[in-house]
């Protein structure tokens, strides 16, 4: 048993910011005792009184942890996140603390995929615009509607190579997309052509799909200058942060025609979606649900709960962030 086991006497507090399944609270009621931020009308006095007995925060990727938070929680130990992103929890202050941050990757890769590939194809095929020439009775009236464009054959530019990039890769190239993509570093054994400079890979691309994490690092990676490589028939996809993409530069190339159509999941400031956007008929906005399936969120859940219970009873974690696995080396 290590240092972190679960008292005999008393368990741990539990922070839980943000809204949980019904699953994931029974998981963790019984091994903790939870005190529901969002639910409290004095937040900080509700920090006041706990600080000093909560050691584990069960977050989600959009609520992150406040700032300041991690400071004013002493003895707090282990930071669980409901969601592969975690560009709302200050990693670093964690990290200085000795403080384990969980995520939930893998388990959401292929339904992220599957979201990025239906935007991407829904765009190029035009599906808004076929359903409302059926429901306006244009078929009946004007006869066919207009041609589309085939996704089969695509060259497809990847924004990101992680494991969620590399499983779209894997499933665009079923449909003989040609891949590129740029990232931080290049993958030394790589089936598909890496490309430091990100507007030349855009201009050699008929579509990117964008799905590096957010942060700082990657804030406005798509500019104005990548929108206006992809061209006139290019399209853009967006199933990582919407801070990734300068999207005032999106709308601007949108709406005069130096873009071709865009697939959006993700925004700058969600739920609030521009007007502008969703005028658009080359454009398709979904709210956030890449990962939005009843067998994708229950898994997310178990492994945000087991995360939380095997530290505390063993010392371990499943799924670590990079920032923090080597607090966990020695353990």
């Amino acid at each position: 048993m290590s240092d972190h086991a679960i008292s005999d006497i008393s368990p741990p507090h539990l922070l839980v910011i943000g809204g949980i399944t019904a699953e994931m609270r029974e998981a963790v009621s019984s091994d903790f005792i939870l005190h529901d931020y969002f639910d409290s009308d004095d937040k900080p006095g509700l920090i006041r009184q706990h600080s000093a007995q909560i050691e584990g925060i069960l977050t989600n990727g959009h609520d992150g942890v406040p700032d300041l938070l991690i400071s004013k929680l002493p003895h707090l130990k282990i930071i669980s996140c409901y969601g592969v992103g975690y560009d709302a929890i200050d990693v670093k202050a964690a990290s200085e603390r000795n403080i384990i941050v969980t995520h939930t990757p893998n388990v959401l890769n292929e339904e992220v995929a599957i979201t990025a590939i239906l935007l991407l194809f829904s765009v190029a095929r035009q599906l808004p615009l076929a359903m409302r020439w059926i429901k306006d009775g244009h078929w009946a009236s004007q006869g066919h509607a207009p041609l589309s464009t085939s996704p089969h054959g695509m060259k497809v530019g990847l924004v990101g190579y992680g494991r969620i990039g590399q499983t779209i890769a894997d499933r665009l190239r079923m449909f003989g997309c040609h891949i590129s993509y740029h990232s931080r570093h290049e993958k030394s054994e790589a089936p598909d052509s890496y490309v430091a400079d990100l507007t030349e890979m855009a201009s050699a691309c008929d579509a990117l799909i964008v799905i590096t994490p957010g942060g700082p690092s990657t804030h406005h990676l798509i500019t104005a200058d990548v929108l206006n490589a992809l061209g006139p028939d290019g399209i853009l996809v967006n199933v990582a942060r919407g801070s990734v993409v300068d999207e005032e530069a999106l709308v601007d190339s949108l709406v005069h025609g130096r873009l071709g159509g865009a697939g959006l999941d993700v925004f700058s400031d969600e739920p609030h979606v521009p007007k502008a956007l969703l005028d658009m008929e080359q454009v398709i906005c979904t709210p956030h649900i890449g990962s939005a399936t009843v067998e994708t969120r229950a898994a997310m859940g178990r492994l945000t709960t087991d995360n939380l219970k095997l530290f505390f009873a063993e010392g371990r974690v499943i799924s670590s962030v990079p920032e923090t696995a080597h607090l966990l080396k020695d353990n």
